[in-house]
């Protein structure tokens, strides 16, 4: 009786942590998107007052096209990092795809739904070739992707001189199937009177998407578990290699998504594009709270870290200051949101 009685004693005294309550205060702070969102508030209303017209309706929507066109990179950018690996070829990517997808169409005098599905088809092979070259060779992502950079602008520039004669593509818009690609990658919706470009609703369904898969699925386990340790995963049977190279392939259907919207949108595409565009993206991911360790982070925390980019580039237009600053606020931004999210990261781990 007493051994028993010690016993239940000794289980009321040391409860088990996994029954515990946790007040919605220690959950929100938990969140690594929390640093992003204050971030993002105080970008609001920082232009708000510093700028007459950001709060127009029709400004609001220019701040959501510039967003949507960072989030929707950043997003699967998010989850490579999570999963603890980088990718410094994807704004070369972006406008690989869309070259892929002019020339291919122009020179075949095919259907412009034809050059689409070829571009898909080569920037997934480019996301393969990415994520297999790394779980082969187990080189640094960093190394592997800049040489996949520095590969991908040669050939921009150096392929689109040899086919179209000079750096940017011909015009496709009056070639069949343009519009109803346009009217998947570059139309406009009207909403509530203002009109909102399909981006936005891409960079959403990426979120949902992304979001679901690290909270409702096994592979989201799974990136975790890579980003946190690849030993330990390895050991614990996850498969490891498959989940980085599906995490490559999903960066490069990102960049397919973004890169038609920049051939559709614009018909013409400059073969120098995108370059400098990964460290956006990267920087949109860690203001929204990967950490680039990896193991950490979230698909919002990266919407919501595009939005700040988005605030921040419009935000100085329109309230006339000088363009070069913009420069100056997101590295000021990513220091100061990255300290944050630290600050954040060590509380929440002691607590629990």
């Amino acid at each position: 009786m007493s051994g028993g009685a010690s016993e239940a004693v000794g289980s009321e005294a040391v409860p088990d942590e996994r029954l515990a309550h946790r007040s919605l205060v220690r959950r929100m702070v938990s969140r690594p998107e929390l640093g992003a969102v204050v971030g993002a508030v105080a970008v609001f209303l920082f232009f708000a007052f510093a700028a007459d017209s950001f709060l127009r309706a029709s400004s609001l929507s220019t701040v959501l096209y510039a967003s949507s066109t960072i989030g929707i990179m950043a997003v699967p950018v998010a989850l490579l990092m999570i999963g603890g690996e980088f990718d410094l070829s994807t704004g070369v990517m972006v406008t690989t795809s869309a070259l892929v997808s002019s020339m291919f169409s122009y020179q075949m005098t095919a259907n412009v739904w034809v050059g689409v599905g070829v571009s898909l088809l080569v920037t997934l092979a480019i996301g393969l070739f990415n994520g297999y070259l790394l779980v082969r060779t187990k080189l640094p992502s960093f190394i592997i992707t800049l040489g996949t950079f520095l590969m991908l602008t040669g050939l921009n520039l150096g392929v689109t001189k040899l086919v179209s004669g000079t750096v940017s593509t011909k015009s496709i818009s009056d070639m069949e199937g343009f519009s109803s690609a346009k009217a998947l990658f570059a139309s406009r919706l009207t909403v509530g009177g203002v009109d909102v470009q399909v981006t936005v609703i891409w960079w959403l369904a990426l979120v949902a998407l992304a979001t679901w898969i690290l909270l409702r699925t096994k592979a989201g386990n799974w990136i975790f578990a890579v980003g946190g340790g690849e030993d330990t995963a390895r050991a614990v049977g996850v498969p490891v290699s498959r989940t980085k190279i599906l995490l490559y392939l999903g960066v490069a259907l990102g960049a397919w998504i973004s890169g038609q919207h920049l051939l559709f949108n614009y018909d013409v595409v400059q073969s120098g594009e995108g370059v400098g565009n990964e460290l956006i993206y990267i920087a949109a991911a860690v203001i929204g709270g990967c950490l680039l360790t990896g193991g950490y982070g979230s698909a919002a925390g990266a919407a919501v870290g595009a939005l700040i980019f988005g605030m921040t580039s419009k935000g100085i237009v329109y309230a006339q200051w000088d363009p070069e600053w913009f420069k100056f606020f997101l590295g000021a931004m990513l220091l100061v949101a990255t300290l944050l999210n630290a600050w954040i990261r060590k509380r929440a781990e002691a607590k629990r």
